[in-house]
């Protein structure tokens, strides 16, 4: 199964064993899928041959996003502010909430499932003998797709690591590094340093590499300096500062004064922000960007399920947060929103994550859990979750436990028991959120609306 920030994989039939050639997405998707016998084996080697055959080549600038949290984010936000300026712009993102379309975006927009289609076809004519990953196979789909749309700037985000993630065989333009945090150690190795390390390849020699971790690994840097990349270190070659109203932000010789805060809720997303922007004024020269395009793009960026508040009674808060760094800062988010009487938290998350650390750093502000199964051989069973400890806020006592069998059915009964000023939370996974999500944005009101409760 893929990892957190590679799936998850679409929902699929089993392929007809009498189909030669698939036809759809949905077939191709399901061919991808059986074409390895491991979902996860890191190595540029076969991917990079098989875009050679290709002809794979990008002629736009590109910037490449790493990182351990916020890489959704600050694709987002740069894409956002490029195309307030006018330029045209293809993401690349992963992993999808709901629909597999979501991971490729031209002008603001998840492409047609069926335009995916012949880019599918040009990989398989490719790849020859060559085994390639699900990620692998549907990442140089994509990147076709990319490259052949008529494009001034394409994002693309890595899926996991840096040094041999399928992204890292395009060589950007710009390199961004956002938070380096634990997470997939078995992997990308046991502690900061080495994680940092494997996300620091995506820097080129001599081009713009934009850390907008505050305080990163000490290996990131020093990658840098040994190829020679323009380092930008937040704090030294760049920097934000604000107050309640609105914020700034200074780099090289360029400031932005009286800037409204991001679209993005989260006290987090500031240091996205200012990393998105640094990185595009690493490329000024290219692609110009006015004052006016950082507003504009700040004020209408969008991106689903990071701490994405959804109006109604009771409040629904959307996370895909699945990590300890990422749900500390959704806890924080948390207690920073305004006065709600009681939260209640739905939660689904994978086994490999520090489970108890997740649960121990957001109890404290929960009063009632539905923990959910989730659709993948990765995932914990809600009853594993239900068994950690929940370490109870000051004078409160541990917040009841029930169990679902996946998230819908856990959000129903989170409002089936929620007054209306209340809020429900729904973390843990992009399963988690996109579970929710499948039949489109919520809009609580739960039973005491009619009942006269």
């Amino acid at each position: 199964m893929r990892p957190e920030g590679v799936g998850p994989a679409p929902i699929l039939p089993n392929p007809d064993p009498t189909m030669t050639t698939p036809r759809t997405l949905a077939q191709w998707l399901a061919h991808a899928e059986a074409l390895h016998p491991k979902a996860i084996d890191l190595s540029l080697d076969r991917v990079r041959a098989v875009a050679q055959r290709m002809g794979l080549r990008i002629e736009a600038a590109v910037i490449t996003v790493a990182g351990t949290n916020g890489k959704g984010s600050t694709c987002a936000l740069i894409e956002s502010i490029a195309l307030a300026a006018g330029w045209r712009v293809g993401v690349y993102t992963s992993p999808h909430l709901v629909r597999f379309e979501e991971r490729c975006r031209i002008g603001g927009a998840p492409v047609a499932a069926g335009s995916l289609v012949e880019h599918f076809e040009a990989v398989e004519a490719a790849r020859g003998d060559t085994t390639l990953t699900w990620f692998e196979f549907t990442t140089l789909a994509i990147l076709r797709l990319l490259a052949r749309a008529p494009l001034d700037l394409v994002v693309l985000e890595v899926g996991l690591g840096g040094r041999l993630d399928a992204v890292n065989l395009v060589d950007a333009d710009v390199a961004v590094v956002t938070s380096v945090a634990l997470d997939h150690m078995d992997y990308l190795g046991p502690d900061r340093e080495s994680i940092g390390r494997e996300k620091a390849h995506v820097m080129r020699p001599g081009r713009p590499a934009i850390v907008a971790d505050p305080d990163p690994p000490a290996s990131v840097v020093a990658h840098a300096l040994a190829i020679g990349a323009d380092l930008w270190l937040a704090g030294r070659d760049f920097a934000h500062r604000g107050d309640r109203q609105q914020w700034s932000w200074s780099g090289r010789g360029r400031r932005y004064h009286a800037l409204a805060y991001p679209a993005l809720r989260g006290s987090n997303q500031l240091l996205n922000a200012a990393g998105a922007i640094a990185a595009l004024e690493a490329l000024r020269t290219r692609l110009p960007i006015s004052a006016q395009a950082v507003r504009g793009g700040l004020a209408r960026v969008e991106l689903p399920g990071r701490f994405q508040i959804v109006p109604g009674q009771p409040t629904l808060v959307l996370d895909v947060a699945h990590n300890p760094h990422a749900v500390a800062v959704l806890a924080r988010n948390l207690d920073a929103m305004g006065f709600h009487p009681r939260t209640f938290a739905v939660c689904g998350a994978m086994r490999d994550k520090a489970l108890a650390e997740m649960i121990a750093v957001v109890a404290p502000l929960v009063d009632g859990w539905h923990f959910c199964d989730l659709p993948t051989p990765r995932a914990a069973r809600a009853a594993e979750l239900a068994a950690l400890p929940r370490p109870p806020g000051p004078g409160r006592a541990i917040a009841p436990a029930e169990v679902h069998a996946g998230p819908s059915e856990a959000l129903a009964a989170a409002v089936a028991g929620a007054e209306p000023a209340d809020r429900i939370v729904v973390f843990g996974s992009f399963f988690t959120v996109g579970g929710v999500l499948a039949a489109g944005l919520p809009r609580l009101g739960g039973p005491h609306l009619s009942s006269g409760r």
